[in-house]
């Protein structure tokens, strides 16, 4: 007997498996999750394998995804802190999205196109990649930083923006001499069903989300998040409007809610899914015959709106006060193509403002923009470290003789509190530090800090190491911190060595080089939040004091027995679980004995002993 597998069955098998498979490998590849998403989709689509026949049906399903992305945007966004935000969200994010659309706008309308189909293909174009922006700034640890601060600021109103945009692009719908009352027509259905689903929501919402949660029913609970969404949803359909704008206003609706954390944890792993469906949808429209048939007008399209907008976000930093060596890639994160675009640009083609040849030129070029990010990360990154560079050089270094006994390497956090408790006991100190952004921040605060590379022996000598007496190694490289511990080994026997670990094999490293005064930089600030833990669960300030102490000796004793095999990996591991037993059996008897202490009415603590000091 022939048995059939069902189309539903196969086409979940051929979605699942080509997302398994292409997405880490583009991950691995430092693409992103998204790029992967679209090459699955080539690869299973009409251009590829041909493995998937009727793509529109499943774009349909999964525009939904785009909904509950929309949803999650709207749970983050609480008016408080939209409002608090206003200046450089709306402020200069309303610069980069519609002044960068603007300028491509005016570029495309003077090359014949209408202004409608401009405006809209420019709207999908100066989006950018929230994903990948986020991330390459968190690789680089940069979001603390100006340009951070400021990019997310332009994502933000990117993401708030991509609402109007979706409810904008029907309005502009040009099938015939009646647009413009239809137009008028749609825009009034706008109001009142915004206004409509505003108020249910402030009376109905919370109050329904409330007697849901009494049941004590999870999958119930999901279930309501889902019905929500999809309710909304279909409402603005219902009357001709976007899904994601209904979505969008729930959200936003519920971000002060008590439910809002679990709104989006429920919500979550399904917007993951069906959005990554909806990426892999889009890489199976995309239709390379058009591509193929006008190359030069693809790669003149990514060319234009890379440049267009990069002209824009350059007077932005400038605005922005952006340091210099943080410009470059604040400027490359922000004009590649973005997510958001290519739902803009399915948006734009169900309302038959862009034919579907028109918009499979563009989606490639926002996925070219987004495929060449990488390179031109790495060509910002040589242009950050070149702006750095020049910075430091028209910093001065210290040229005049030191005498100080103290010498430290690094002003960092760590440096920093070394240093101020030297300076409350009058104790002199020669800083050397070699960021120059970090020595203007610390002389604005009154602190003496030297510009300076402590691995050279010219400027050690200068800094006055033939002298001293202490020299602390305070800098965050681990590799800078070996060069210079080999530097003073070699030149300043006399100085007595401080150095800071960064993790247990710098610890091991440090120790090679015959470095006995190594402090691991998290060790005691970790057993503090230990003992407050200890003292939460019930414990007296001096027992938990005593039991953190007991740890601190034990884990110090241990690492000191671990260093002779720190190279031999199976030996250190047996080494660490015998100590970590023994100090489970000890502290398991002391727990006994102080319960033999409480039954006979003697609850004193033992002697304070000397070590924990």
């Amino acid at each position: 007997m022939e048995h059939h597998i069902p189309g539903w069955l196969s086409g979940s098998l051929v979605y699942l498996a080509a997302a398994v498979i292409v997405v880490p490998l583009s991950r691995a590849l430092g693409l992103g999750a998204i790029l992967g998403y679209l090459a699955a989709g080539i690869v299973i689509g009409p251009w590829g394998l041909r493995l998937v026949a009727n793509v529109q049906d499943v774009l349909h399903f999964a525009e939904f995804g785009v909904v509950l992305m929309l949803f999650l945007v709207g749970l983050e966004l609480e008016p408080r802190r939209l409002w608090s935000l206003r200046r450089p969200i709306f402020g200069w994010g309303s610069v980069q999205l519609f002044g960068s659309a603007a300028v491509m706008t005016a570029i495309a309308v003077a090359f014949g196109v209408d202004w409608r189909i401009a405006l809209a293909a420019s709207l999908a174009l100066a989006d950018s990649s929230t994903a990948t922006g986020l991330r390459a700034m968190a690789d680089r640890n940069l979001l603390p930083t100006t340009a951070g601060r400021s990019m997310l600021s332009v994502l933000l109103l990117q993401d708030v923006a991509a609402i109007p945009i979706l409810a904008l692009l029907p309005l502009l719908m040009v099938t015939g001499g009646g647009a413009e009352a239809g137009g008028w027509q749609a825009a009034a259905k706008v109001v009142g069903v915004v206004a409509a689903i505003i108020l249910g929501g402030r009376l109905l919402l919370r109050p329904t989300l409330r007697w849901i949660a009494r049941s004590d029913s999870p999958e119930i609970f999901t279930a309501a998040a889902l019905l929500l969404v999809v309710a909304t949803a279909a409402l603005m359909q219902s009357v001709g409007l976007s899904m994601a704008l209904g979505a969008f206003l729930a959200g936003v609706l519920l971000a002060e809610s008590e439910y809002r954390r679990e709104l989006e944890t429920d919500i979550e792993p399904f917007k993951g899914l069906l959005l990554g469906l909806f990426f892999i949808a889009i890489g199976m429209t995309i239709d390379f015959a058009v591509v193929a048939k006008q190359p030069l007008l693809v790669a003149a399209i990514v060319f234009g709106f890379l440049a267009a907008k990069g002209v824009v976000l350059v007077l932005m930093a400038r605005g922005m006060e952006i340091p210099a060596p943080e410009r470059p890639l604040f400027i490359v994160l922000l004009a590649q193509g973005g997510e958001v675009g290519f739902v803009v640009l399915q948006t734009a083609t169900g309302a038959r403002l862009i034919d579907a040849g028109t918009s499979s030129l563009l989606v490639a070029a926002i996925t070219l923009s987004m495929l060449l990010t990488p390179l031109m990360l790495l060509a910002a990154d040589r242009w950050s470290a070149r702006l750095a560079a020049g910075r430091k050089r028209t910093m001065e270094e210290l040229s005049d003789p030191q005498h100080a006994p103290v010498i430290i390497a690094g002003f960092g956090r760590y440096g920093q509190m070394v240093g101020r408790l030297l300076n409350a006991q009058g104790i002199g100190s020669t800083v050397l530090d070699h960021d120059a952004d970090m020595i203007e921040a610390a002389r604005a605060f009154g602190y003496k800090v030297h510009y300076g590379d402590a691995t050279r022996l010219d400027l050690l000598r200068t800094a006055g190491a033939a002298g001293a007496r202490v020299f602390v190694v305070a800098v965050d490289d681990r590799e800078q911190s070996l060069r210079i511990v080999d530097l003073v080994r070699e030149h300043f026997p006399q100085l007595e060595l401080v150095a800071r670990a960064r993790d247990v094999t710098h610890w091991n490293e440090l120790r090679d080089r015959g470095v006995d005064k190594v402090d691991r930089e998290v060790f005691e600030s970790s057993l503090r939040t230990g003992r407050r833990v200890l003292e939460l669960l019930g414990q007296q300030p001096a027992e938990a004091r005593r039991q953190a102490m007991r740890f601190r000796r034990h884990n110090l004793a241990l690492f000191e027995t671990m260093y002779p095999y720190h190279r031999d990996r199976a030996k250190m591991i047996a080494v660490v679980k015998e100590g970590r037993q023994q100090l489970e059996a000890q502290m398991a008897r002391e727990r006994e004995e102080a319960e033999a202490r409480r039954k006979r009415g003697d609850e004193r603590l033992p002697g304070w002993d000397a070590r924990d000091d």
